[in-house]
């Protein structure tokens, strides 16, 4: 599978993109792009969002093949992992993500299942985008920064927000957690 960074590379090229201007367009650091692109260090969804945005595509367009089937069907033992957040080159993945939608190229929302691993709660950085998220827990205890507040979810237990509000998504405790999370990206 081609990987995140070979992608925004490529649409970069497409568009004649330079690193400096792209860092101009999404107030990202040219290191931290440079990094996404040459070091397998992926961002997290609201930074993945502004480089999407930058290059005028589609969160969506990082993640599949571009095949858009209608109704799409993913059984679990079709799943597979499609990025992995690091906090660093070489450090143990924070996050797996397991596109739901790949293959429905008109989406609107970008559905996932997400393995969170108690890595993801050693740095609880805030991002924010525009939309809107929905995550249901299904497995561990989630902890969800959400502004000022601070909330600890259990399997069963749901919660819809605002993204543009800082917001952090991550392990709760030494178990890992799994989640099913629904995000739309206003166009």
């Amino acid at each position: 599978m081609e990987k995140v960074g070979q992608r925004i590379k490529k649409y970069m090229e497409q568009r004649g993109a330079s690193l400096q201007e792209l860092a101009e367009r999404t107030g990202l650091e040219v290191g931290f792009l440079r990094s996404v692109q040459e070091d397998d260090v992926y961002p997290s969804l609201g930074p993945l969002l502004k480089i999407a945005r930058a290059l005028g595509v589609r969160l969506g367009t990082f993640l599949d093949d571009q095949i858009s089937q209608d109704p799409l069907i993913i059984t679990k033992d079709q799943r597979k992992e499609e990025l992995s957040m690091l906090r660093a080159k070489n450090e143990p993945v924070a996050l797996k993500f397991y596109s739901l939608g790949r293959g429905k190229s008109d989406r609107h929302m970008e559905p996932f299942f997400i393995e969170i691993f108690p890595e993801s709660a050693k740095e609880k950085k805030l991002s924010f985008h525009e939309g809107e998220e929905f995550i249901v827990v299904v497995s561990g205890k989630v902890e969800v920064i959400y502004g000022q507040e601070t909330h600890v979810l259990e399997p069963g237990d749901s919660i819809y927000y605002n993204s543009v509000v800082p917001h952090h998504v991550g392990c709760f405790g030494e178990t890992p957690a799994s989640i099913y999370a629904v995000l739309y990206f206003p166009e």
